[in-house]
This record gives structure tokens, C-alpha cells and sequence, in this order.
């Protein structure tokens, strides 16, 4: 069973960058990672997926050159760099695993149904 504790998060000014990092147990982790995001009052959306060991990586079309994936095998840790940040990026981050796939994915439904607390980013000046 894989656990996935989220943190990074914090108050930013529009503009500003902020990186997430996402710490992975329980199990190989050989597999595809991703970085979602749930606004208040809107659905998660997914933000990027890295594949494994990280040559792979996808991002959501608004995310594309704002946002970077990244992952440290060895640490067990997947990361989110967030630059130019923007009053809507703000939300709950989360992280997520696909187990099934070692290729990048934005696919909701490749991965795993529970979720973690998340971690909050709150962009505003």
C-alpha cells in the first residue's frame, strides 16, 4: 500500500514560485507519479505525472511552462517547482500514484482512489 505525505505548501505573492514535494512509502515505487490540484468549489484536476525513473513527464495545458515534475529516486520524493504563480493556481495539492504505468500520465483513472491531506498553496498579495 503506497503512502504519500504532501508538504511545501504556503502563502505566495502572484508571480511567486513555491516547490511542493511529495515523500512516497510502502511499496517499490517503480512506477508513475502525478501532481493533482483541487480548488474550492471545483473538482481535482490533474497538474502533471512523471513517469519511471522520471525520463517521462506530462503537464496539464495551463501548467506547461509554469510548472515542473521532478523525482529523486533515491529519496522517494516527487516534486512540483511552481514559477509565475497566479490567483488561480491557488488550491490543495496532491500527489498520487499510478501504479500500473512507468509512462507519464494525466489519466485520473490510472490512479490510485485515496488520497493523502494534501498540502495548501494560497497565492495572493
Amino acid at each position: 500500500q503506497v503512502q504519500l505525505e504532501e508538504s511545501g505548501g504556503g502563502l505566495v505573492q502572484p508571480g511567486g514560485s513555491l516547490t511542493l514535494s511529495c515523500v512516497a512509502s510502502g511499496s517499490d515505487l517503480e512506477h508513475s507519479m502525478g501532481w493533482f490540484r483541487q480548488s474550492p468549489g471545483k473538482e481535482r484536476e490533474v497538474v502533471a505525472g512523471i513517469g519511471w525513473p522520471g525520463g517521462t513527464r506530462k503537464y496539464a495545458d495551463s501548467m506547461e511552462g509554469r510548472f515542473t515534475i521532478s523525482r529523486d529516486i533515491r529519496k522517494k520524493t516527487v516534486y512540483l517547482q511552481m514559477s509565475s504563480l497566479k490567483a488561480e493556481d491557488t488550491a490543495v495539492y496532491y500527489c498520487n500514484a499510478a501504479p500500473d504505468t512507468r509512462v507519464a500520465t494525466l489519466d485520473l483513472s490510472q490512479y490510485l482512489k485515496t488520497w493523502g491531506q494534501g498540502t495548501l498553496v494560497t497565492v495572493s498579495s
